[in-house]
C-alpha cells in the first residue's frame, strides 16, 4: 500500500497531475524530446536566448533545461 503515495509523489515531481500534464511538465517533455529549439519556439515557451562565447546560443527555459538553439 505504500507504493501508491510514492508513485503519486514521483508523478507530481515529474510535472504530471491527476488532471493531466502541467504547463511545466509539457515544456519539459517538449524540450526532452527534441535536443534543439528555434529562437521563436524558445521565446514562445517563456524561455530566454542565452549567447555563449565559442559554444553558440542556448535557450534557458523556465523548467531549468537549456536546449541548443538551431
Amino acid at each position: 500500500m505504500r507504493r501508491i503515495p510514492l508513485a503519486l509523489a514521483a508523478a507530481t515531481l515529474a510535472g504530471v497531475s491527476a488532471f493531466g500534464v502541467s504547463a511545466v511538465g509539457a515544456v519539459g517533455a517538449g524540450a526532452a524530446s527534441s535536443p534543439n529549439i528555434s529562437r521563436d519556439d524558445c521565446t514562445a515557451a517563456g524561455g530566454q536566448v542565452v549567447s555563449r562565447p565559442y559554444a553558440g546560443d542556448t535557450c534557458a527555459l523556465p523548467d531549468g533545461t537549456t536546449p541548443a538553439i538551431t
